[in-house]
């Protein structure tokens, strides 16, 4: 017995002395921790150089070289937000200093399929904390989510920062995420993922990242595949074009009490927080009731160089590529009664506000009432409406969904798909489904040929996932979407 226990008792020494994973990428040698499951992951690595005092309201710039080993074990901080309840541990735990990105694969060595997750949070809030805590990666993939600047450091035109780039301001969050991208392309092989197989994927504010990355220039080889869960370019309001992206700049700079670009990036961060708060878009609330000052940052700026057109010409130009979108069926709304009907119909659509007055004055139970069912209309349902026939009408390869399922068996809201995805939930008793689903569509550029058909402008079908399982049906356009026409 003691001849047998002998090389056992080697064998467990051996692996408890087993050195955490390192792996040198841009920058420095990385050094990571073995998940439960045997999964490397490396938290918190920089992609860029911290975005502070000078390099406020500029492009992301190179990483900086460190010396010896950086670990990578610990949760990095959020980029800076400000505190709205629901994101509570990020905003205590944030930082200017943030452009970072997590990793988790199931080994160094391979190519597998790579997903890059950007996070939600109206582009003011949220982190990349958590994402590769999930066991997504035990289906073969690598799984990378990244962080990026946000709200007023991440998204304001400045007329000052424009002179200084030959008239580009704005959407610098949206250089951090390809920068981020190309950090993914020069080291994920080194993680055992595959640099030409990397599908991008979001929620919310993270899928309309997703879906102007779809139409920008600049990322033309980063990636090849997209999901878009809940997100399009704009979320049906009208893009921002640079004279009022400025117009906002202006606003800030008062609220500071700075004066120019200069002013501004030696503000302290607190003030710059506080007049986020503040910010005011004119034309949100000019043009629907159901949109408001939250958003400001979810509407699109044309920037002269991300997007140096709108992006709807820009993704009819841009190459093809396979894409999952699809929405919630009753995603978020203004409070029931907070706002009549009749106004909210009203400002959306004028005088033909009658003819929609009986579709929402009595919605089905599974949508809400009517404020809601307007609102999932506008926000989401139309706008990838309009995305999906755009792309299927040039020849993109696009599957749809809509998602009605809860957790807690209520009514499904924005985000209720995230723990079907993440945490690999049960889909009417069907393990992990949707994220079976992700998973082989970043493997093949289809998510299940055989039960999920693609849609396309002849015959425009999605899938519906709900207490009965995934099945497909017709797409059916809400009644709103033939008098809204905005991605």
């Amino acid at each position: 017995m003691k001849l047998l226990l002998a090389p056992l008792s080697m064998l467990l020494l051996s692996a408890a002395a087993a050195p955490e994973p390192r792996i040198a990428v841009t920058g420095g040698v990385i050094e990571g921790r073995r998940a439960d499951d045997g999964a490397l992951v490396f938290r918190g690595i920089p992609y860029a150089a911290p975005p502070l005092a000078g390099n406020r309201w500029k492009a992301p710039q190179p990483v900086r070289p460190w010396r010896g080993t950086r670990l990578a074990a610990a949760p990095a901080p959020a980029c800076l937000q400000n505190d709205a309840g629901w994101n509570k541990g990020d905003a205590a735990h944030a930082s200017e200093d943030c452009l970072t990105l997590d990793v988790r694969t199931p080994g160094k060595q391979g190519r597998r399929p790579v997903m890059v997750w950007i996070h939600g949070g109206s582009n003011r809030a949220g982190s990349a904390r958590g994402t590769v805590d999930s066991r997504l990666t035990t289906n073969g993939v690598v799984l990378v989510a990244v962080q990026y600047r946000l709200g007023i450091f991440g998204f304001l035109a400045h007329r000052g920062a424009a002179a200084e780039a030959r008239g580009h301001a704005g959407n610098y969050g949206l250089l951090d995420q390809i920068a981020a991208l190309h950090w993914v392309r020069a080291n994920i092989a080194k993680f055992g993922g595959d640099p030409a197989n990397v599908t991008i994927f979001g929620e919310s504010a993270g899928s309309q990242d997703v879906s102007l990355l779809l139409a920008a220039p600049a990322t033309r080889g980063l990636f090849a595949k997209a999901i878009l869960e809940s997100g399009t370019p704009g979320f049906g309001m009208p893009f921002r074009s640079r004279a009022e992206g400025f117009a906002l700049g202006d606003q800030a700079e008062r609220l500071v009490g700075t004066r120019g670009i200069a002013g501004l990036r030696h503000a302290p961060a607190a003030s710059l927080l506080a007049a986020d708060r503040q910010l005011h878009d004119p034309v949100i609330a000019r043009a629907h009731a159901v949109w408001n000052d939250d958003m400001v940052w979810l509407r699109t700026q044309i920037d002269g160089l991300v997007l140096p057109r709108s992006p709807r010409l820009l993704l009819q130009e841009a190459p093809p590529r396979p894409v999952i979108l699809g929405t919630s069926v009753a995603e978020f709304g203004p409070a029931e009664g907070s706002i009549a009907l009749a106004d909210a119909l009203r400002a959306a659509f004028g005088a033909q506000a009658a003819s929609l007055a009986d579709r929402y004055r009595a919605p089905d139970p599974r949508r809400g009432g009517p404020l809601l069912a307007l609102s999932t209309d506008l926000i989401f349902g139309c706008p990838t409406e309009r995305l999906a026939t755009l792309l299927a009408g040039r020849d993109w390869p696009i599957w749809r969904y809509r998602f009605d399922l809860a957790r807690d068996g209520g009514r499904s809201s924005h985000g209720s798909e995230l723990p079907y995805l993440f945490d690999g939930l049960a889909v009417a008793g069907q393990p992990a489904l949707l994220q079976r689903l992700w998973v082989r569509f970043a493997q093949t550029g289809a998510p299940d040929p055989a039960a999920w058909p693609r849609y396309t402008a002849r015959r425009p079908q999605e899938v519906l996932f709900d207490a009965q399982g995934m099945r497909a049906v017709d797409a059916a356009p809400p009644a709103a979407c033939a008098l809204h026409d905005t991605l």
